[in-house]
Protein backbone atom coordinates (compact mmCIF):
# COMPACT_ATOMS: atom_id res chain seq x y z
CA UNK A 1 0.00 0.00 0.00
CA UNK A 2 1.59 3.31 -1.10
CA UNK A 3 0.38 5.30 1.92
CA UNK A 4 1.97 2.83 4.34
CA UNK A 5 5.19 2.94 2.34
CA UNK A 6 5.15 6.75 2.34
CA UNK A 7 4.59 6.82 6.11
CA UNK A 8 7.46 4.38 6.67
CA UNK A 9 9.78 6.33 4.36
CA UNK A 10 8.86 9.62 6.04
CA UNK A 11 9.66 8.19 9.47
CA UNK A 12 13.00 6.89 8.21
CA UNK A 13 13.84 10.15 6.40
CA UNK A 14 13.04 12.21 9.50
CA UNK A 15 15.44 9.97 11.43
CA UNK A 16 18.21 10.83 8.96
CA UNK A 17 17.93 8.02 6.41
CA UNK A 18 19.07 9.73 3.20
CA UNK A 19 17.97 6.84 0.98
CA UNK A 20 14.42 7.05 2.38
CA UNK A 21 14.43 10.81 1.73
CA UNK A 22 15.72 10.26 -1.80
CA UNK A 23 12.97 7.69 -2.45
CA UNK A 24 10.25 10.04 -1.18
CA UNK A 25 11.68 12.85 -3.27
CA UNK A 26 11.81 10.70 -6.41
CA UNK A 27 8.23 9.50 -5.90
CA UNK A 28 6.66 12.91 -5.38
CA UNK A 29 8.90 15.69 -6.69
CA UNK A 30 7.82 15.61 -10.34
CA UNK A 31 4.12 16.05 -9.52
CA UNK A 32 4.91 18.76 -6.97
CA UNK A 33 7.16 20.55 -9.44
CA UNK A 34 4.40 20.52 -12.09
CA UNK A 35 1.95 22.06 -9.65
CA UNK A 36 4.44 24.66 -8.42
CA UNK A 37 5.41 25.52 -11.99
CA UNK A 38 1.79 25.86 -13.11
CA UNK A 39 1.10 28.15 -10.18
CA UNK A 40 4.27 30.27 -10.37
CA UNK A 41 5.13 30.17 -14.06
CA UNK A 42 8.84 30.06 -13.28
CA UNK A 43 11.18 27.10 -13.17
CA UNK A 44 13.45 28.54 -10.49
CA UNK A 45 10.50 29.48 -8.26
CA UNK A 46 8.99 26.00 -8.70
CA UNK A 47 12.30 24.34 -7.82
CA UNK A 48 12.62 26.52 -4.71
CA UNK A 49 9.08 25.70 -3.62
CA UNK A 50 9.60 21.95 -4.04
CA UNK A 51 12.91 22.06 -2.18
CA UNK A 52 11.35 24.07 0.66
CA UNK A 53 8.41 21.66 0.74
CA UNK A 54 10.64 18.61 1.25
CA UNK A 55 12.85 20.34 3.79
CA UNK A 56 9.81 21.31 5.85
CA UNK A 57 8.40 17.80 5.55
CA UNK A 58 11.56 16.17 6.91
CA UNK A 59 12.13 18.80 9.60
CA UNK A 60 8.53 18.60 10.85
CA UNK A 61 7.19 15.15 9.91
CA UNK A 62 4.67 15.23 12.77
CA UNK A 63 2.66 17.91 10.98
CA UNK A 64 1.54 15.31 8.47
CA UNK A 65 -1.50 13.39 9.72
CA UNK A 66 -2.20 10.28 7.59
CA UNK A 67 -5.80 10.20 8.86
CA UNK A 68 -6.49 13.44 6.97
CA UNK A 69 -5.29 12.20 3.58
CA UNK A 70 -2.37 10.80 1.65
CA UNK A 71 1.14 12.21 1.83
CA UNK A 72 0.78 13.41 -1.78
CA UNK A 73 -2.34 15.41 -0.83
CA UNK A 74 -0.50 16.91 2.12
CA UNK A 75 2.45 17.83 -0.11
CA UNK A 76 0.13 19.43 -2.69
CA UNK A 77 -1.37 21.53 0.10
CA UNK A 78 2.10 22.49 1.29
CA UNK A 79 3.16 23.52 -2.23
CA UNK A 80 -0.01 25.55 -2.57
CA UNK A 81 0.68 27.35 0.70
CA UNK A 82 4.34 27.97 -0.13
CA UNK A 83 3.36 29.49 -3.48
CA UNK A 84 0.81 31.73 -1.74
CA UNK A 85 3.53 32.85 0.67
CA UNK A 86 5.72 33.75 -2.31
CA UNK A 87 2.85 35.70 -3.86
CA UNK A 88 2.34 37.61 -0.63
CA UNK A 89 6.05 38.32 -0.22
CA UNK A 90 6.24 39.62 -3.79
CA UNK A 91 3.01 41.56 -3.47
CA UNK A 92 1.63 40.19 -6.74
CA UNK A 93 0.35 37.08 -8.46
CA UNK A 94 2.78 35.35 -10.76
CA UNK A 95 1.88 34.41 -14.33
CA UNK A 96 0.82 30.85 -15.08
CA UNK A 97 2.75 29.62 -18.09
CA UNK A 98 3.35 26.50 -20.11
CA UNK A 99 -0.20 25.11 -20.09
CA UNK A 100 -0.62 23.53 -23.50
CA UNK A 101 -3.64 22.02 -25.17
CA UNK A 102 -3.73 18.24 -25.15
CA UNK A 103 -3.33 16.91 -28.65
CA UNK A 104 -6.14 14.64 -29.77
CA UNK A 105 -5.00 12.33 -32.58
CA UNK A 106 -8.60 12.18 -33.87
CA UNK A 107 -8.56 15.93 -34.56
CA UNK A 108 -7.40 17.27 -37.88
CA UNK A 109 -3.89 18.70 -37.55
CA UNK A 110 -3.71 22.44 -36.99
CA UNK A 111 -1.09 24.53 -38.70
CA UNK A 112 1.72 25.70 -36.42
CA UNK A 113 0.64 29.34 -36.27
CA UNK A 114 -2.94 28.54 -35.28
CA UNK A 115 -1.79 25.99 -32.71
CA UNK A 116 0.56 28.54 -31.15
CA UNK A 117 -2.22 31.16 -31.07
CA UNK A 118 -4.65 28.79 -29.37
CA UNK A 119 -1.99 27.65 -26.91
CA UNK A 120 -1.21 31.27 -26.02
CA UNK A 121 -4.92 32.01 -25.60
CA UNK A 122 -5.35 29.05 -23.23
CA UNK A 123 -2.29 30.07 -21.22
CA UNK A 124 -3.57 33.63 -20.94
CA UNK A 125 -7.09 32.53 -20.03
CA UNK A 126 -5.86 30.22 -17.27
CA UNK A 127 -3.44 32.87 -15.99
CA UNK A 128 -6.33 35.36 -15.83
CA UNK A 129 -8.39 33.11 -13.54
CA UNK A 130 -8.61 34.11 -9.89
CA UNK A 131 -5.96 32.25 -7.88
CA UNK A 132 -8.36 29.81 -6.15
CA UNK A 133 -10.05 28.88 -9.43
CA UNK A 134 -6.66 28.47 -11.13
CA UNK A 135 -5.48 26.16 -8.33
CA UNK A 136 -8.62 24.04 -8.63
CA UNK A 137 -8.28 23.73 -12.42
CA UNK A 138 -4.57 22.88 -12.28
CA UNK A 139 -4.99 20.26 -9.55
CA UNK A 140 -8.13 18.68 -11.01
CA UNK A 141 -7.55 18.89 -14.77
CA UNK A 142 -3.78 18.87 -15.13
CA UNK A 143 -2.69 16.86 -12.08
CA UNK A 144 -5.69 14.50 -12.23
CA UNK A 145 -6.65 14.72 -8.56
CA UNK A 146 -10.16 13.78 -7.47
CA UNK A 147 -12.49 16.39 -5.98
CA UNK A 148 -11.74 15.06 -2.52
CA UNK A 149 -8.00 15.19 -3.11
CA UNK A 150 -8.20 18.77 -4.40
CA UNK A 151 -10.32 19.69 -1.38
CA UNK A 152 -7.77 18.17 0.99
CA UNK A 153 -4.90 19.98 -0.73
CA UNK A 154 -6.81 23.29 -0.79
CA UNK A 155 -8.06 22.99 2.78
CA UNK A 156 -11.75 23.25 1.89
CA UNK A 157 -14.68 20.92 1.21
CA UNK A 158 -15.48 19.18 -2.08
CA UNK A 159 -18.51 21.43 -2.67
CA UNK A 160 -16.26 24.48 -2.63
CA UNK A 161 -13.93 22.82 -5.14
CA UNK A 162 -16.91 21.99 -7.40
CA UNK A 163 -17.99 25.62 -7.26
CA UNK A 164 -14.50 26.87 -8.10
CA UNK A 165 -14.20 24.42 -10.99
CA UNK A 166 -17.61 25.42 -12.34
CA UNK A 167 -16.79 29.14 -12.22
CA UNK A 168 -13.34 28.56 -13.74
CA UNK A 169 -14.72 26.43 -16.57
CA UNK A 170 -17.45 28.97 -17.33
CA UNK A 171 -14.92 31.78 -17.45
CA UNK A 172 -12.60 29.72 -19.67
CA UNK A 173 -15.52 28.74 -21.92
CA UNK A 174 -16.49 32.41 -22.42
CA UNK A 175 -12.91 33.56 -22.91
CA UNK A 176 -12.01 30.81 -25.35
CA UNK A 177 -15.32 30.75 -27.28
CA UNK A 178 -13.81 32.47 -30.33
CA UNK A 179 -11.49 29.49 -30.81
CA UNK A 180 -14.30 27.08 -31.56
CA UNK A 181 -16.05 24.06 -30.15
CA UNK A 182 -12.86 22.00 -29.58
CA UNK A 183 -11.66 24.38 -26.88
CA UNK A 184 -14.97 25.09 -25.18
CA UNK A 185 -16.06 21.50 -24.53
Amino acid sequence: MPDDQDNRLLTQAAAGDTQAFRTLFEQHSAALFRLAYHLTGAIDAAEDVVQDCFLRLVRHPGRYDPRRGSLRQYLYGMVRNLVRQRWQAEGRLLALEDILLDDDPADAPLDTALQAEVSDAVQSAIAALPALQREAIVLFEFEGLSLEEVAAAAGCDAGTVKSRLYRARERLRRTLAPYGKGVSQ
